[in-house]
């Protein structure tokens, strides 16, 4: 058991090494799951008792290591909603999907209990998309440390993803780690030497086809020529003092002098941060509203200027229109919705709202509020601040008055790829990200969200164009290249003639189709394993 823990222990460290923004080190992703592997085979070919309790135990220990490690920064970003809330929902990343993780190992032990060890390998891999794919889409979603997300820093590796997503790149760990781990069992059990050639071979050839495909891609892709001006400014505001100290006005004039030091006559689109106008607006009489007029007043030296900006907006019901709205006066005659939204303002009376849809676990949104929606009065009682922001159902595009479109993404939403291709899939030509990764602090966090955004660009085959209040603003374009990028904590902006691009690849035509169909096969294995521990 000593010997379980140990190798339990080394796949944690090494997949962490191998894991983004760590450089050079990806190739351990390809042999990071092989120690996990031969601890669970120790553990089934024992004469122990509770096999799957300690299979269940030593998986979680590594993917517990794993986790915490590269997603420690996590808890900084959730200091401001007070160490009561912060906590416990920092528990979500470190321990619930390492134990969802764990819990996918288990169910492998489970099948291997009445199938033979080949198909129960391929169930696992299964089992494991299926608990990705929930983790991205139930109430309690993180999918920051789904395996696919591993290649962020070697996008070269990776162009196929404009086909599979990121879920392809799951599928390929998983099969490298599970034919490495068949070639040793086999030398460990002194397996048939043609036996052993073909998983040689198999071994050989699952890695490098994908990886020279993709580096064939990579050399050979060429972005047709489309060009618009954007420039994208990083006003590098304190986040605690930009909702406590620094007026919203003198913020405002901070982006718009930012905006001007790189704007010019042919400049389409400035982009600023995740809630650069930090003061609530409401929705429907924002046109009168001082600092959307300030706003506007910077844009009208551009005819042809677009401002997509974050923003805290609101709107008034007469009723309780949705589930997230709350009292907006005593009586409880009106009601509103709180949003984490971004705007799109130009030159003219439009204007465009898209609220964000995919939401902090607890932060920002109430897990299972259908369900425990008799929480809600005292959420109230507190303000409404924690699960109290409205959002959309679908993925939303920004036109501008010359007809291009653009894909908002605010901060946490970079790492939905089939959300994004959505509204790629709707007419998006590139995609505008704005954040505030200031919580985060000079941590690893901000530059793995960068590094997720690679892989968007990828699967879209989309110029990102990346708006972050204190780091790292960037430009990436359709292979996935950083093309320009801000320095941490400083104060600037960036310009960049970026390619837009009108065509779907096949991830934004199809979406997650593998992780819909690893979650169907892994619905079937768990009914399975349910029905034959019934039986027994």
């Amino acid at each position: 058991m000593k010997k379980s823990i140990l190798l339990s222990i080394l796949s944690g460290l090494l997949l962490w090494i191998a894991w983004p923004p760590t450089p050079y080190t990806t190739f351990l992703l390809f042999v990071g799951l092989v120690p996990m592997l031969i601890a669970m085979e120790n553990i089934i070919r024992s004469t122990a008792e509770k096999k799957g309790r300690k299979i269940l135990g030593i998986t979680f220990l590594g993917f517990f290591i794993w986790n915490t490690l590269s997603i420690y920064w996590v808890y900084n970003s959730l200091k401001t909603v007070g160490n009561v809330v912060a906590i416990p929902i920092s528990l979500i990343p470190y321990s619930l999907g390492p134990l969802l993780m764990a819990t996918a190992c288990w169910l492998y032990y489970r099948l291997r209990r009445s199938a033979n060890r080949g198909i129960s390998l391929i169930a696992l891999i299964c089992f494991w998309t299926g608990y990705e794919y929930l983790h991205q889409t139930w109430d309690l979603n993180f999918p920051w440390m789904t395996l696919g997300n591993g290649f962020a820093i070697a996008h070269q590796w990776v162009q196929w993803y404009e086909y599979t997503g990121v879920y392809g790149g799951t599928v390929w760990i998983w099969t490298v780690n599970i034919l490495l781990f068949l070639i040793y069992i086999g030398l460990r059990e002194g397996q048939h030497q043609t036996l052993r050639l073909k998983l040689i071979s198999a071994f050989v050839a699952i890695l490098v086809l994908p990886l020279g495909f993709s580096l064939y891609r990579y050399y050979s892709y060429r972005e047709q020529s489309n060009p618009s001006n954007v420039v994208v400014v990083q006003p590098n505001i304190d986040p605690y003092a930009k909702i406590t100290t620094i007026p919203a006005y003198e913020q405002v004039n901070i982006l718009t002098h930012l905006s001007d030091s790189l704007g010019q006559a042919n400049t389409e689109f400035f982009l600023w941060p995740e809630t650069a106008i930090p003061e609530a607006l409401n929705e429907d009489n924002i046109r009168t509203n001082t600092y959307f007029l300030q706003a506007q007043h910077f844009l009208s030296k551009y005819k042809n200027g677009n401002l997509i900006t974050g923003a805290e907006t609101f709107k008034v019901y007469n009723n309780r229109a949705t589930l997230t709205a709350n009292p907006y006066n005593p009586q409880g005659t009106q009601f509103y919705d709180a949003f984490n939204a971004g705007v799109n303002i130009e030159n003219s009376a439009e204007v465009q709202f898209y609220h964000k849809s995919k939401l902090v676990p607890g932060a920002e949104s109430l897990p299972f509020g259908s369900a425990l929606s008799f929480l809600k009065p005292a959420f109230e009682h507190l303000g409404g601040a924690t699960g109290s922001y409205g959002s959309q159902a679908e993925p939303g595009v920004f036109y501008s008055q010359s007809g291009i479109g653009v894909a908002p993404v605010i901060c946490y939403e970079t790492i939905w790829g089939e959300w994004i291709a959505g509204s790629v899939h709707k007419g998006a030509q590139f995609i505008a990200i704005i954040t505030n990764d200031g919580w985060w602090e000079n941590t690893p966090g901000k530059d793995q969200h960068l590094d997720y955004a690679k892989l968007r660009a990828i699967e879209t085959r989309r110029w990102v164009c990346r708006s972050a209040n204190t780091g790292i603003s960037a430009f990436i374009n359709q292979r996935g290249d950083i093309v320009q990028h801000s320095q941490w904590w400083v104060k600037t902006a960036l310009k960049q003639d970026i390619n837009l691009n009108s065509d779907l690849t096949f991830y934004v035509l199809h979406g997650d189709y593998i992780a819909k169909l690893g979650s169907l096969l892994a619905l079937l294995g768990v009914v399975f394993v349910g029905f034959r521990m019934v039986r027994r």
